[in-house]
């Protein structure tokens, strides 16, 4: 069986979820290979992650359909606090210094998953193949052709990698890589606590790497980001439970009253990589198969999903003047968008992480100082807290809430 489209997507998850129900929602057919089974989404198999959806990016999701599927289910960000260890002094943003609008969401990665499997039900352009694989793919000079596991062919004029950090997509093209290892890993978990967070996110620096409390929906309920040094790791995760709480305590505090660990934890190795380009021929790389970062200013999906507006919104062009998608000159287009974009962040997350992730005093007052002048320069702190809601630098339409 052969099946034909204009663009396939390798990757179903949140980002490449995301760029099929985009071009979908504008009229361009796809195929998305999605390697996991949307039946298998549950509580009980759910991988604890939760992203922190910044403004700008919100209205991606908005533009392209899923937001409401998934809105009621999201927490608004409307403070974020940072701290240095046990220091007195610390940096606060208040989202109505700029505005009316929070400033992001938090949203739990199932629920996302969730709302882009409904909303790809809806688009009549888009194909959902779940859970497939493709085994084989040639990109020759006027096409691609997939090979699926189970014998049908693909054949497109563009192929769209978001198959992740270890993005088969990407080494069968021969695009290096580059990066290095954090030595940290982040152990995640929901915890619940007895008074209300307010909406806050707090990043809490600690010498072994920053410890994040994310609010979710409700109120008393947030998803914790423990970054710490990887040798502790099995250690911490093989304590008993009252151990375990004892040890999570100490950094959490008590500004929250009583908390209790709800979930079940998980833990990820931290690193940094980056593809030394994102286009090949007729390949375009999007989300962490281009660039993968530190969490430490939660901004991972967000760069996915500005990858993701970018390279719509030039297919979409294409495709509506009747051109071919996957030329030289759309993906040129895109890679100059969005390469610089996701170095400057990259770049960014690594100073933030080895800035403070140390004990060392000249550096520890340095960093307090300037967390306290950006908190009363109020220029200062509005352009931080711009950059952190996504909405610095050249933006495409999508971010700007306009629609294609």
């Amino acid at each position: 069986m052969e099946l034909r489209t204009e663009v396939l997507i390798i990757g179903g998850g949140l980002v490449g979820g995301t760029m099929a129900c985009a071009l979908g929602r504008f009229g361009v057919p796809c195929i998305v290979v999605d390697r996991d089974d949307p039946s298998t989404l549950t509580h009980e198999g759910y991988d604890g992650r939760c992203s922190a959806v910044a403004l700008a990016c919100q209205k991606v999701l908005d533009g392209v359909g899923l937001w409401q599927h998934m809105a009621e289910d999201c927490q608004p960000i409307e403070h974020i606090r940072v701290a240095d260890g046990e220091s007195l002094l610390f940096l606060h943003y208040d989202h109505r210094d700029v505005g009316d609008a929070p400033m992001g969401y938090m949203a739990e990665n199932r629920v996302m998953r969730r709302a882009i499997y409904t909303q790809l039900e809806s688009l009549p352009d888009v194909t959902h193949l779940a859970p497939h694989s493709v085994v084989a793919l040639d990109r020759g000079p006027d096409g691609v052709t997939a090979e699926m596991e189970d014998g049908r062919i693909i054949r497109a004029k563009l192929v769209v990698a978001a198959d992740g950090r270890r993005s088969p997509t990407r080494e069968a093209a021969g695009i290096p890589i580059h990066g290095w290892d954090y030595g940290q890993d982040g152990i995640v978990m929901t915890v619940w606590h007895e008074r209300d967070h307010n909406g806050t996110a707090i990043e809490h620096f600690l010498p072994a790497g920053p410890f994040a409390i994310l609010p979710l929906k409700g109120g008393h309920h947030s998803s914790l980001v423990w970054t710490e040094r990887r040798a502790l790791v099995e250690e911490l995760m093989n304590l008993d439970d009252s151990t375990f709480h004892a040890e999570l305590v100490k950094r959490f505090g008590d500004f929250l009253g009583d908390v209790k660990v709800v979930s079940k934890k998980f833990h990820y190795p931290l690193s940094l990589q980056f593809a030394r380009r994102y286009t090949d021929r007729r390949l375009a790389l999007i989300g962490d198969a281009a660039h993968g970062m530190h969490p430490v200013a939660g901004q991972g999906m967000n760069f996915g999903l500005r990858d993701v507006a970018v390279l719509t919104e030039k297919i979409v062009d294409a495709h509506r003047l009747g051109l071919d998608v996957g030329t030289i000159t759309v993906l040129d287009d895109y890679q100059r968008l969005r390469r610089f974009d996701n170095l400057l962040m990259l770049g960014l997350t690594d100073v933030i992480v080895r800035l403070f992730s140390n004990d060392i005093p000249p550096v520890r007052l340095a960093r307090d100082v300037g967390l306290a002048v950006v908190n009363k320069i109020n220029p200062a702190k509005k352009f931080f807290m711009r950059h952190a809601m996504g909405e610095i630098g050249i933006l495409p339409k999508l971010m700007r809430g306009q629609t294609l």
